[in-house]
C-alpha cells in the first residue's frame, strides 16, 4: 500500500524530475517556468549533472531518487528504459503521480504492473508520447476520419542517445502511438525488417502493419541518416493529409470533380498550426491532471498498446535477422570483442 495519498495538493504542486540527462533537463526547465509548480528537486546518479541543473533552476540536487519518495506530488521519470519500471513503481507506491517517458516499460508484464499499481494507489500514470502534443498533430486530428493507408518516415542522424534500446523502441514507437490513436483497432498482420548499423541494436527498421479495420501503415525509422526527416501522411476516402513534425506544418488535400468536364482535381488546403512547445504542453497537461485528479491524455493503457505493437514488430525483425548471415557475423564479432576486453 502507498505510504500516503496526495488527494488535495497544496497551493503549489510539488514536482521533481528523476534523470537529468538530455531530455530530463528540459523537463526540469518546463516545471520551473510553471507558476503553480514548486520544483523541489532533481535526482541523477551523476551528481555533478544534478547539481549543475539544480543550481540553474534554484532547487535541490539528489544523487539517489529514493530521497524524494513521499516528498513530491508529481514526478517526471526520465531514466533509461530498463529503469522505467522500478523508478515509476516506487513513486506510484509512495503517493506521487508519474509522467513516465516512453516506452512505458521494457516488457508488457512490467507495463501491466505499473497500470495496476497506479490504479490501486489511485495515482495518475501518464506516458510521455510527446508527439501527441505536437501542434501539427493537434491541428490535423479532427481531419482524420477513416484512414486507409498511413505512411511515416522518422529519420535522424546518429546522436549516440537512447542506444540501450533498438530504433523501434527509441523512435518508431512515437509513430506507433499516433497511428494507434488514429486507427483505434488491433493489428492483425505485421511484416518487418531491420538491421544494426552502428550499434549492437537494430538502427534502421521498416514495418508494414495491417489493422483489423483494413487500414495499412508503413513505417520507417532510422537513427543513422544524414539529416532529419519526420513526416506523417494519412490517406482516406477522397482526401489525404500530410504532417511535417519537424517544421510543425500540415496540409489537407481533397478530391473534387469539375462539374463541367467531369475531371478529378486536387484541392490543397494548408492547415493552420498554432505555435507551441510540445514538451511544455505535455508537462502542463500532466500538472493539470494531477491538480484536478483527471485522466491523462496518454494513459498507461495507451503506453501498453504502443509497447505491445513495438514488441511484435521487433519479434518479426528478429526472425528476419536470423536469416541474414552478414548480421549474424556482426553479432559474433561484437561478442568476440566483448570477450577479449574482459
Amino acid at each position: 500500500m502507498p505510504r500516503r495519498y496526495v488527494n488535495h495538493p497544496p497551493e503549489k504542486l510539488r514536482a521533481a524530475v528523476i534523470g537529468v540527462g538530455y531530455l530530463g533537463k528540459f523537463h526540469a526547465e518546463k516545471y520551473a517556468r510553471i507558476p503553480e509548480v514548486e520544483l523541489v528537486g532533481l535526482a541523477d546518479p551523476i551528481e555533478v549533472r544534478a547539481r549543475e541543473w539544480a543550481e540553474k533552476l534554484g532547487t535541490r540536487a539528489y544523487p539517489d531518487y529514493r530521497e524524494l519518495l513521499g516528498k513530491v506530488d508529481a514526478v517526471s521519470v526520465v531514466v533509461p528504459t530498463d529503469q522505467h519500471f522500478s523508478v515509476a513503481r516506487a513513486f506510484l507506491e509512495a503517493g506521487s503521480d508519474v509522467l513516465l517517458e516512453k516506452p512505458i516499460a521494457s516488457t508488457l508484464r512490467e507495463a501491466e504492473d505499473l497500470i495496476t499499481t497506479a490504479r490501486t494507489c489511485r495515482r495518475i500514470l501518464q506516458v510521455g508520447h510527446l508527439e501527441r502534443f505536437n501542434p501539427a498533430i493537434l491541428a490535423v486530428r479532427e481531419r482524420v476520419r477513416a484512414p486507409l493507408f498511413i505512411e511515416v518516415h522518422r529519420l535522424t542522424p546518429f546522436r549516440g542517445r537512447g542506444v540501450e534500446v533498438d530504433v523501434v523502441l527509441d523512435l518508431m514507437i512515437h509513430d506507433l502511438d499516433i497511428i494507434l490513436s488514429f486507427v483505434r483497432s488491433e493489428a492483425k498482420g505485421i511484416q518487418a525488417v531491420g538491421v544494426p548499423v552502428l550499434t549492437e541494436k537494430v538502427d534502421i527498421a521498416n514495418a508494414r502493419v495491417e489493422f483489423v479495420g483494413g487500414c495499412v501503415a508503413n513505417i520507417t525509422a532510422s537513427r543513422v541518416s544524414r539529416e532529419d526527416l519526420r513526416r506523417f501522411r494519412v490517406f482516406q476516402p477522397e482526401a489525404f493529409l500530410t504532417v511535417d513534425y519537424e517544421a510543425k506544418t500540415a496540409a489537407f488535400f481533397r478530391r473534387y470533380v469539375d462539374s463541367a468536364t467531369g475531371r478529378i482535381h486536387l484541392e490543397t488546403e494548408p492547415i493552420p498550426v498554432e505555435a507551441g512547445d510540445a514538451l511544455e504542453k505535455e508537462i502542463r497537461s500532466f500538472v493539470q491532471c494531477s491538480q484536478r485528479r483527471a485522466s491523462p491524455p496518454v494513459t498507461g493503457e495507451d503506453g501498453k498498446r504502443a509497447l505491445a505493437l513495438a514488441l511484435r514488430i521487433n519479434e518479426e525483425i528478429r526472425k528476419n535477422v536470423e536469416k541474414i548471415p552478414a548480421i549474424q557475423s556482426f553479432y559474433e564479432k561484437q561478442e568476440g570483442l566483448r570477450g577479449s576486453s574482459e
